[in-house]
């Protein structure tokens, strides 16, 4: 798995460039909003051709498909959300998501908020250590 910063950013901007609809839009659009938010965080491609977006751990992905950009919040469960924008994957113990179909308005606010909070969540964890027994 390449981890190389660069070629993980160049993968992506092909991803959008290859998306040449309301998708590539959208997820350059997401893109922007998470650089700003977090100006240190880090982009990586990973199974076989998924943005993800890291800082002290992962913070999203940006998933592409026919009818959706999904982003999913790694610890989407932990963070959270007055605006109510996570809309996906509502059950499950750790992660939620945020389903974006064309047309759909991005509260660009609320998701910086979204992504600063998990950046944080992030930081607060530290680097793991092990309990000594």
């Amino acid at each position: 798995m390449d981890h190389d910063d660069s070629t993980a950013s160049q993968r992506i901007d092909g991803r959008i460039a290859e998306l040449d609809d309301w998708r590539g839009e959208t997820l350059a659009r997401i893109r922007s909003v998470l650089k700003r938010a977090e100006p240190e965080l880090v982009e990586e491609w990973k199974w076989r051709g998924v943005p993800v977006w890291s800082r002290a751990g992962m913070i999203c992905t940006g998933e592409t498909y026919k009818n959706t950009v999904k982003m999913t919040f790694a610890k989407g469960a932990s963070l959270p959300d007055p605006s109510g924008l996570f809309n996906s994957s509502l059950d499950g113990n750790t992660r939620r998501a945020i389903d974006i179909h064309e047309g759909d308005e991005i509260d660009e606010d609320a998701l910086t908020a979204l992504i600063q909070a998990a950046v944080e969540l992030n930081l607060s964890k530290g680097p793991r250590s092990r309990k000594r027994g």
